[in-house]
């Protein structure tokens, strides 16, 4: 641990010291976005450095923690994300001090270091009222939906929409859709053909190959690979998330000439029988963009917990919102028109230069 700063301010290697992972376990807000497996997939995918930075003194159990990677990119710049590509990733804090401290310090670092900006993903919106005294501003409005795994299996599947979640699941059982559950090279395989073809149906590239597979052998046990097959095509597949005792539904796609069979509810019901089974007390969603009506309405028909979720920025010379918002138009304007090996190469490049 490197002991630095006016602000008695530490940093640590959350891959290497193990107290991280001691306060990953006692802190009520610890996702799978602040675990190891997590950060080794980031890391080994796209060459960010975790960092985290601390109160805590040296060489004692740590009491708090701002969870970090610094990417470094000739296109995009220097800047600090917590944490790319993770729908949240709350500063793991007892007081507003503490997160206060640490802020600033990191602030001041950023200065020093000339980056571009610091964004933070916090689920806990309490925070907001300190973020924008020390000068972050909003730069994305979400819903985030999960699921209250606390109820018996039956009254879960009770409390689905009828219609359109409940019918559908059992349609797919009738019609003979077929789940597997694993992470050989040719699930994998199916898997990321599924998801390049939603991507494309979105105008957006996929992330590349490589991530996925990172993901899951990074992540182990704490990863569900599941596909569903229908006369042995692939028609839909999703990987899920779990940790401590939450679950998380991550990445899920289809082949839009199979919806009519219903395997995407269909898998998605397994993986809240999944969670459910192992001990999980929440199965979280993941972010949803206020605009995007149909993921919102897919969404509200499992469950009728929603809460909003920001995402904060301070960039003293950039002006964040427009940037972000240009950017993502413009990914859209251009990758919705080119052909899948185009758009495949695409994500395999740009991904680690938008984090």
């Amino acid at each position: 641990m490197n002991h630095s700063g006016a602000f008695a301010v530490s940093q640590l290697n959350p891959l290497a010291d193990s107290n991280w992972q001691d306060l990953l376990s006692r802190h009520p807000a610890a996702s799978v976005f602040h675990c190891a497996g997590w950060l080794q997939a980031l890391q080994r995918t796209y060459g960010y450095e975790p960092v985290v930075f601390t109160t805590s003194r040296p060489a004692v159990a740590l009491t708090n923690g701002l969870l970090c990677v610094r990417i470094r990119s000739r296109l995009t710049g220097s800047r600090i994300v917590s944490l790319p590509f993770s729908d949240h990733c709350t500063p793991l804090c007892q007081s507003q001090e503490e997160l206060e401290t640490l802020l600033l310090y990191l602030q001041k670092e950023s200065l020093c270091e000339k980056r571009k900006y610091i964004e933070l993903r916090p689920l806990i919106s309490l925070i907001s009222c300190d973020l924008e005294k020390l000068g972050f501003a909003s730069t994305g409005k979400y819903l985030l939906h999960r699921v209250d795994l606390e109820p018996s299996e039956g009254e879960l599947f009770r409390r689905l929409h009828k219609n359109c979640v409940q019918r559908r699941i059992r349609h797919a059982e009738r019609v003979g859709v077929r789940e597997e559950c694993g992470n050989t090279e040719k699930h994998l395989r199916d898997f990321f053909g599924l998801m390049v073809r939603t991507r494309i149906r979105h105008g957006m590239p996929p992330q590349p190959f490589a991530w996925f597979r990172n993901l899951l052998e990074c992540m182990k046990d704490y990863a569900d690979l599941r596909v569903a097959y229908l006369n042995d095509i692939p028609v839909a597949a999703i990987i899920s998330l779990h940790f401590l005792d939450k679950s998380y539904f991550k990445y899920g796609c289809s082949d839009e000439r199979f919806h009519s069979s219903g395997a995407f509810p269909f898998l998605l019901w397994r993986v809240i029988v999944k969670a459910k089974s192992i001990g999980s007390k929440v199965l979280d969603l993941g972010r949803t963009d206020h605009d995007a009506g149909g993921l919102v309405t897919f969404k509200n028909h499992w469950t009728s917990w929603s809460n909003q979720l920001n995402y904060w920025a301070w960039a003293p010379s950039l002006n964040y919102n427009f940037a972000r918002a240009r950017t993502s138009r413009l990914m859209k304007n251009v990758f919705g028109v080119l052909p899948r090996s185009v758009i495949e190469f695409a994500g395999s490049t740009i991904y680690r230069h938008f984090g």
